[in-house]
């Protein structure tokens, strides 16, 4: 499954550390995704949606 959102597209990213020696550590920052059952042309699916577009309301939430 790909780690993105289905609505606005984030993505992880790739971002540095860097240590008191100055030595750079790559890590990855993944978005918050939880999985939704949203009503998509009057059928219900289950799509991955960041937590910013569920707050904003961008998502209509199956019942």
């Amino acid at each position: 499954m790909a780690k993105h959102c289905e609505i606005c597209g984030k993505e992880p990213v790739k971002a540095a550390k860097r240590t008191f020696s100055n030595k750079q550590i790559v890590h990855t920052q993944e978005p918050n995704l939880q999985s939704v059952k949203v009503n998509v042309n009057g059928t219900v699916k289950r799509i991955m949606v960041c937590t910013s577009c569920l707050r904003a309301g961008k998502v209509q939430k199956a019942v």
